[in-house]
């Protein structure tokens, strides 16, 4: 038998106590801040994790956030969130009206076995409205929670944690593969030129929705938004345009492909480099295309070179911004990009190449086994936090 086994069936063989929600935690909503400071702070899955939502998310807070309002293990409810759909946030920006539950008395039921108990079940607690989903405080309070001995409490926890330390190793193997790619890409001996010197930019196409469907390939906005490099196969959309767009708008190797416009400054400026040659192919309205003007570049290089902390910056500072965020060719084309010899961009693409794969494949690497985690955390935890009740039999 497990150590775990073994304090159950010594210290609870027959069951364990139930106690309502109200009378274990405090849900504590005054520790708010501004939404307005709040809205700023990027959510990036990397701290302190939070309560999911009746969307099946992942949230997370941020360490300025932790750091500032929560106190050492505290679990944090989002009580309205918006989905920030970004590459860059990987995440949720998160409002002020936020919700704190930790123990009324930790010599009863300990805050970080309700974390874990919690977090299996508290979808069950939101309700859609036309905006957010909303947490329900008063049917959560109803909530009966399983408090078993303390002893056995610590050691569900020790073993869930454990699961949970090893997801985020595994995250931060990626934040290593982030500042690799970063400092491969920082050159103090080489030339930089303005993007404007290397590529003439364009517009895409517009057209009503009823163009749709057939025609000529079609790189959608998603498209570039999703992936870092574009292939023949990823093309799946069609749209029906003239001789004059196909030729004024067609898309060729080497052509980069920049993210126009969006509701936010974190979700413009996201490329994608097409790697194929097309017969026929054009790019939708809310993208820029950058069309190589010299062979100073290869396409695989600059695959790479507009995900770099230092272009994001670029793109968030210099978007212009009224009801939405965009972003002109003549701002691109300001920006100044390393342009190392050939060589050198070869060697660089084939490292970056492999950290990609180990970091990015969903069918292998880190993915895999994030996802594997994952699955294997909220196995246990279900099973783990699943007791028999004892009847007429309540904790005060």
């Amino acid at each position: 038998m497990s150590k775990l086994d073994n304090l159950i069936a010594e210290l609870c063989p027959n069951g364990v106590s139930f106690a309502s929600a109200q009378d274990l935690v405090l849900l504590n909503n005054y520790k708010q801040v501004g939404a307005g400071e709040l809205e700023r702070m990027i959510v990036d899955g990397g701290n302190i994790p939070l309560l999911p939502s009746s969307r099946n998310y992942d949230w997370y807070t941020t360490k300025e956030v932790a750091g500032k309002f929560l106190s050492k293990g505290e679990v944090f409810v989002i009580g309205r969130a918006r989905h920030a759909n970004t590459k860059y946030a990987k995440g949720f920006f998160v409002s002020s009206n936020n919700i704190i539950i930790e123990s009324k008395n930790t010599e009863k039921i300990k805050t970080r076995f309700l974390y874990h108990y919690l977090t299996s079940i508290i979808a069950n607690f939101y309700v859609e409205t036309s905006t957010y989903p909303k947490f329900d405080l008063n049917l959560f309070k109803n909530l009966m929670i399983p408090v078993p001995p303390l002893k056995v409490q610590c050691e569900i926890v020790r073993i869930l944690d454990t699961f949970v330390e090893l997801t985020a190793e595994l995250t931060a193997r990626k934040k290593q593969y982030e500042y690799y790619r970063d400092l491969l890409l920082t050159f103090d001996n080489v030339e930089f030129k303005k993007l404007g010197e290397l590529f003439e930019f364009h517009n895409g196409l517009n057209k009503e929705k009823d163009f749709f469907g057939r025609g000529t390939p079609f790189v959608r906005y998603t498209d570039v938004y999703s992936k870092r490099a574009l292939r023949r196969d990823d093309i799946k959309a069609f749209v029906e345009c003239t001789p004059y767009e196909r030729s004024n708008l067609k898309v060729m190797r080497g052509d980069v492909l920049f993210t126009r416009t969006s509701e936010t400054a974190e979700d413009v400026g996201w490329s994608a480099v097409m790697l194929d040659d097309l017969d026929e192919c054009v790019f939708n309205g809310f993208t820029i295309r950058a069309r190589p003007k010299t062979n100073l570049l290869l396409p695989e290089y600059c695959a790479f070179c507009f995900f770099t902390d230092e272009f994001r910056t670029f793109v968030t500072r210099n978007c212009a911004f009224t009801t939405r965020a965009s972003l002109t060719g003549n701002t691109l084309a300001r920006y100044r990009l390393p342009v190392p010899p050939l060589e050198e961009q070869e060697r660089i693409v084939k490292i970056l190449d492999r950290f990609d794969k180990l970091c990015n494949d969903i069918s292998e690497g880190l993915p895999a086994e994030i996802e594997a985690r994952k699955q294997q955390y909220e196995f246990y935890r279900d099973r783990l936090l699943s007791f028999d009740r004892i009847e007429n039999h309540a904790i005060r």
